[in-house]
């Protein structure tokens, strides 16, 4: 996948682009549940998450191993489909832990949300007698000065950390990739920089499953209907307390990566031509297998890449409803 020249360096071909951004992509699917886990830990709640939306995604998840195995993609995207799937059920079952057995997402009632108009940083924890909402002691200026001070420099940490981390868990999928392909030169050292010996049967190219990509299909389309839930409640709620924003911004870059990985494809005739002295690609080959790579990977490129723009929603939710909050 790629070659190291001490007096060039090195340099990547298109599997191993590919290579790289499949791995970052796995790193950050694998960590995808844990801040959201953490966050209702913390909070000791799941009102922020919409039932919903875990429940569509659970589903997204089993189909999407239906898919995989018939389809038969790599084992190492089984083997994720399958812990993504479990993830579900641990964030699953923290909602009904925190909410109890209820399949409908947390409301406020008309009064809880009164009070939670009139109660601001500035009201006072008893209010007088008229129920005017208004401190009797109202804060001193340098106090009030003091919050968008306060608020700015915890919105600076938090940036800082969560930034921190999506570069630790990407550099830890770009390690985890040349781990990989130095293991890989080790074991198939007569290849050059590919990573494992080519067969006959893979020149043959792509094939098309017409169950695998019926359950794909329905796979994108539960994952594409499970942001709708989310950006309702928050919309309902004006808010976006209780959801923590690196869960998104980690399942942004790994379905960003993913879509990457699969584009950055080469088709087996140029590497067949690169492998093997006396095979190249006939004329339109390339571009035929090519095609019909994509089209086998429509449903998950339909299904990461659509949920990459509702997650964009969701992060748009995140500034307009902080910003309205300050």
């Amino acid at each position: 996948m790629y070659q190291y020249n001490p007096s060039h360096g090195f340099s990547l071909d298109v599997d191993a682009l590919s290579g790289i951004c499949g791995s970052v992509s796995i790193a950050c699917w694998i960590v995808v549940f844990s801040p959201q886990i953490i966050e209702n830990f913390r909070r000791a709640s799941a009102d922020g998450l919409s039932l919903f939306f875990i429940v569509t995604w659970l589903f997204g998840d089993v189909f999407n191993i239906v898919g995989a195995v018939l389809q038969g993609v790599i084992p190492t995207m089984t083997i994720l489909a399958v812990y993504y799937t479990f993830a579900d059920i641990v964030l699953l079952g923290q909602c009904f832990y925190y909410r109890g057995f209820t399949l409908s997402d947390a409301r406020p009632t008309s009064d809880e949300q009164n009070i939670a108009d009139e109660a601001t940083e500035e009201s006072p924890l008893l209010s007088d007698g008229n129920n005017t909402g208004r401190s009797s002691n109202p804060p001193t200026v340098p106090e009030a000065e003091s919050l968008p001070s306060k608020r700015s420099t915890s919105t600076l940490r938090t940036v800082l950390l969560n930034t921190t981390a999506l570069v630790l868990v990407c550099a830890a999928g770009v390690a985890g990739w040349a781990v990989s392909m130095g293991s890989a030169r080790s074991t198939y050292p007569h290849h050059g920089h590919d990573t494992s010996p080519i067969s006959i049967n893979e020149s043959e190219g792509v094939h098309f499953d017409l169950w695998g990509q019926i359950f794909g299909y329905l796979s994108a389309a539960l994952y594409l209907g499970s942001r709708i839930p989310q950006l309702l409640l928050n919309y309902r709620r004006k808010s976006t307390e209780g959801v923590s924003i690196l869960f998104f911004l980690f399942a942004c870059v790994g379905n960003l990566t993913y879509v990457l990985s699969i584009f950055a494809y080469e088709p087996q005739c140029a590497k067949l031509k690169k492998g093997y002295p006396g095979s190249q690609c006939e004329r339109g080959e390339w571009e035929e297998d090519y095609k019909r790579y994509i089209l086998v990977n429509t449903s998950w490129l339909i299904g990461s890449a659509g949920t990459l723009l509702l997650d964009f929603m969701i992060f748009a939710q995140f500034w307009i409803y902080r910003r309205s909050a300050k």
